[in-house]
């Protein structure tokens, strides 16, 4: 048996990033002949303090215990035969932990499905974003042995420090997301969005054009937000229904018309089109911003449509509001395109043969 040890920030079944990039190959690696090790900093209560505002002292204690953890990671990795890093090994600007590893002999395998060479930092750690340093991700590259990103715009990055790079897009296990019935409430469309509160602020820009169509159809449509926390608290318009891994599939499958909205920014250009896959493999038809990989994903007019202006948004969402034929049409396409480029199935033996390549050396 061939032994991986994971690197990563969060516990299992935490993270979204953690959970579709590779927590899902666990098992198929497992028996293809590998075993593995997950190494996380953060537990439940840590991941509450290091996420609020405030608690300085606090983080100062999760970093140090972070910073422990990962000398002894060190020692750990003498006996693997790769070590799997999902983003950076601490979530400071240091790549000490990276260039120890890669001066002893380990076979590293990095794996990012973010823009994280660029400033990103969540609302409660704006004030300590000082000790970040994105561009460390350039030195993370050249010291592994394999680099595995979501999208093309990634990997260009990873190509001017990294001598492999290979491109996995992010997928979905299509035996478990696949449509199910919901009860329906009221004949009203529903048109939803899902994903974290970090990402709140791109549904800020949904705003003028979800206002303009329920001027429009009025109780004909409704909005879902499925999030860690409420979009518009106040806003009777706006059904907030709280994320849970127990219950996603059938939340997202009550919602008929699902929307992506991105700025066409350096970072959104670095985002791999995730919201847009998890509505596609449940049938949903899809709206999304044409920005960095949604281009590829979505064949306007065939398996959904692309929107960037106010008017484009109003004119093709009205046509899926009026049209449960064009919603089955894209429901389905967008399906059979999941399954044939962004399911687990169709990149598995991929991925396998890259592990297998990287631990043989």
């Amino acid at each position: 048996m061939k032994k991986i040890l994971y690197l990563v920030a969060h516990r299992p079944d935490r993270s979204p990033g953690q959970r579709f990039r590779f927590e899902q190959y666990l098992d198929y690696l497992a028996a293809n002949g590998f075993e593995y090790e997950i190494s996380y900093l953060l537990n439940e209560q840590d991941d509450r303090d290091f996420y609020s505002p405030g608690k300085y002292f606090r983080k100062f204690l999760i970093l140090l215990k972070s910073v422990r953890k990962r000398f002894g990671d060190i020692n750990k990795a003498k006996q693997a035969d790769i070590v799997f890093i999902y983003r950076e090994a601490v979530m400071f600007g240091s790549t000490y932990f990276e260039r120890r590893l890669n001066k002893n002999g380990a076979k590293i395998i990095l794996d990012y499905d973010d823009a994280i060479w660029l400033m990103d930092v969540s609302e409660g750690n704006k004030n300590l974003k000082w000790l970040k340093r994105p561009s460390k991700t350039g030195d993370i590259c050249g010291y592994s042995r394999l680099v595995i990103t979501g999208n093309n715009y990634l990997a260009d990055y990873a190509r001017q420090f990294a001598k492999q790079v290979a491109v996995i897009p992010t997928t979905l296990v299509t035996d478990i997301f696949k449509r199910i019935d919901t009860p329906k409430i009221g004949d009203a469309v529903c048109i939803g969005w899902t994903g974290s509160s970090t990402t709140l602020k791109h549904l800020e820009s949904a705003l003028p054009f979800l206002k303009e169509l329920k001027s429009r159809f009025r109780d004909k449509i409704s909005f879902r937000v499925i999030a860690d926390k409420p979009f518009l608290p106040d806003d009777p318009d706006f059904e907030f229904c709280k994320w849970s891994k127990e219950t996603e599939v059938a939340d997202l499958c009550a919602i008929d018309i699902g929307i992506m909205p991105l700025p066409d920014d350096e970072w959104a250009r670095g985002k791999c089109g995730f919201k847009g896959l998890q509505y596609m493999a449940l049938g949903i038809p899809a709206v999304m911003s044409p920005v960095g990989v949604n281009t590829e994903i979505i064949s306007d007019g065939v398996n959904g449509f692309l929107a960037s202006s106010v008017d484009e948004w109003v004119e093709k969402l009205s046509q899926l509001i009026e049209s449960p034929g064009l919603r089955l049409q894209f429901g389905t396409q967008g399906r059979k395109t999941i399954e044939e480029r962004y399911s687990f199935n169709s990149q598995k033996a991929t991925y396998l043969e890259l592990f297998r390549d990287v631990a043989a050396g």
